[in-house]
């Protein structure tokens, strides 16, 4: 039963990024943790390839559509793609097993983890209890893109998503339409091929550092992948803004249960 559960989530991870884009990966990392029974570390490994494999299936789609700037993809991935490599193969090794004692509290490198994941959580659900309220950002046309600003978010993103696994679309859409000036709909499909380059090129980086279950690995990907065009259809006869909130307010809740959990329960 308990398997079942956990694949039945692994196909959410999919529903989640059809239905909503930005913010339904922040599911994969707690979904292998505690469902799968896999190490922090590890489900941030996990995570990059089955965030990266869904989100090129996502991208592909939108630019069939027309809805991808391939051109700002590349220009943005400069740094955040790097950023995420240089992460994988040379920060995250790094990382000592045990960080530091504070009294009997133990802050170990997975403690650490889940807690700047689930921060990350609550970032992401507020930032979309909050988008559900507003109404779309106005698009400055011809708007010049400062290199400057999108080099630092690439490299912020790029941080964000080597440490922790998680695409980060909740923070790629928003610097895409306030910073690049695209419309939403060609924001989304862009930023899902970023996610795609940073996620897979990223994973490269974690090759010969971990042993990889690869029958596993394929398999909640197939299932997300299934779970993209599950939440596709699904997108078209329900009203994208009440599940976002709704969304949202689950991650908060998930988030701020990890922070507990982690620093009370264990």
């Amino acid at each position: 039963m308990a398997l079942i559960l956990a694949y039945l989530a692994a196909a959410l991870i999919g529903i989640s990024l059809g239905l909503i884009g930005g913010g339904g990966s922040i599911l994969t990392v707690p979904v292998l943790v505690f469902l799968f029974g896999i190490s922090p570390i590890l489900s941030t490994s996990y995570s990059l390839f089955i965030v990266g494999t869904t989100s090129l299936v996502g991208a592909f789609n939108n630019y069939r559509k027309g809805f991808v700037s391939v051109k700002t993809a590349l220009l943005f991935g400069l740094s955040s793609i790097t950023t995420v490599f240089l992460t994988r193969k040379f920060i995250i090794p790094a990382i000592p097993k045990h960080i530091v004692y504070i009294g009997s509290f133990d802050l170990t490198e997975n403690i650490l983890t889940m807690l700047l994941f689930a921060v990350l959580m609550v970032a992401a659900a507020m930032a979309m209890i909050r988008s559900s309220r507003k109404e779309e950002p106005a698009v400055v046309e011809n708007k010049k893109i400062d290199l400057v600003k999108l080099l630092i978010y690439g490299v912020a993103i790029g941080l964000a998503t080597g440490l922790l696994g998680a695409g980060g679309g909740f923070l790629l859409i928003p610097t895409l339409v306030l910073l690049v000036g695209l419309p939403m709909k060609q924001a989304v499909g862009t930023s899902l091929m970023i996610i795609a380059l940073n996620s897979l090129i990223g994973f490269t980086g974690d090759l010969g550092h971990f042993h990889m279950d690869w029958t596993f690995l394929f398999k909640i990907t197939a299932i997300a992948v299934i779970g993209i065009f599950a939440g596709g259809m699904l997108g078209k006869k329900i009203n994208g803004d009440k599940l976002k909130k709704g969304f949202g307010w689950f991650v908060l809740v998930m988030g701020i249960y990890i922070i507990s959990r982690e620093l009370f329960l264990k």
